[in-house]
């Protein structure tokens, strides 16, 4: 997904000279690919993610529109105070790239994990949330938020992200993408963990359960009229996210479905209020916390026989 952000910023950014990529002591290959071809347009800002949200918040106020990347962790709570009242308290055009979703940085343990970046930016007024599940929604999220003049924070993976979506993918804001179709269990998914989602819902498939499926991009500002439109033929619903099960999508789904009276039970399949155990690689990591494709299926089989 890096590459797919930095080759979508490049293209925005030989037709627009506005655009300035700042980073925090996290440039990659890609990184030096853009500083080789716009050396006006890049500034490494060392270890110091607080100054470089309130730097990009300066450069807004002047007409630039930066785009700041480095660890999502960093970002959403190391930088928080920063995004609330530099970026978004003024509503300036910045936007903000969390690389590294989820239990990504699964080596490196709970410190840069991101599984609570929902909850801790959704409650924060004028700031749009996108979580790109493919190397394609990240670039069409990034031009999603180019064009619109606000603060953005987009939640991105970066382990090889397999694509379920087709080239010249657009994303809508307005509008989730339904993969599945089906009557038994409507699952709503978010982020890079698309793809163990898919698999366990083959597996079901193959087990006589139909499934709607629908991947959700745009965490904020949140479309209700889906979930309520799918609840009304649906009254099971589960969510799948690499985030905690507490003011995530799960969270979301549920106060929209209370809030509009509706009556239907949702399955949150997450963390549930822990923090993630386990190091090595990200498919070790989503196994031993229960999130890889066998054990989201076995949840997902035994909530459709409740």
């Amino acid at each position: 997904m890096n590459s797919a952000y930095i080759g979508k910023l490049m293209e925005l950014a030989e037709k627009d000279p506005d655009i300035i990529h700042l980073l925090a002591d996290s440039g990659t290959g890609y990184d030096e690919m853009f500083k080789r071809n716009f050396p006006n347009q890049m500034y490494n800002f060392g270890i110091g993610e607080e100054n470089m949200v309130a730097a990009a918040a300066g450069m807004a106020s002047v007409g630039k529109k930066p785009f700041v990347f480095t660890a999502g962790a960093f970002l959403a709570y190391r930088s928080m105070e920063f995004i609330r009242d530099d970026v978004c308290f003024q509503n300036l055009n910045v936007k903000i790239i969390g690389m590294g979703s989820g239990l990504s940085w699964s080596s490196l343990g709970p410190t840069h994990h991101t599984t609570e970046d929902i909850s801790v930016l959704r409650a924060i007024p004028n700031l749009m949330i996108l979580s790109p599940a493919t190397p394609r929604q990240v670039a069409a999220c990034v031009q999603t938020a180019y064009e619109y003049d606000g603060p953005v924070y987009i939640k991105i993976g970066m382990n090889h992200e397999k694509e379920y979506f087709k080239d010249g993918y657009v994303h809508d804001v307005k509008k989730s993408d339904c993969l599945r179709d089906g009557k038994n269990i409507a699952v709503f998914v978010t982020g890079s963990i698309l793809d163990e989602a898919m698999k366990a819902c083959e597996m079901l498939e193959q087990n006589g359960i139909s499934v709607k499926l629908i991947n959700v991009t745009t965490i904020k500002p949140f479309n209700e009229n889906e979930v309520l439109d799918i609840v009304k033929q649906i009254q099971k619903i589960a969510v799948i996210e690499e985030h905690n099960i507490y003011g995530g999508l799960a969270s979301i789904i549920s106060e929209t479905i209370a809030y509009n009276g509706l009556n239907a039970r949702v399955i949150p399949i997450g963390l549930n209020d822990t923090f993630a155990g386990g190091y090595g690689t990200h498919a070790m990591v989503r196994k031993v916390n229960q999130l890889d494709s066998i054990s989201i299926y076995q949840r997902l089989k035994e909530a459709c026989k409740e």
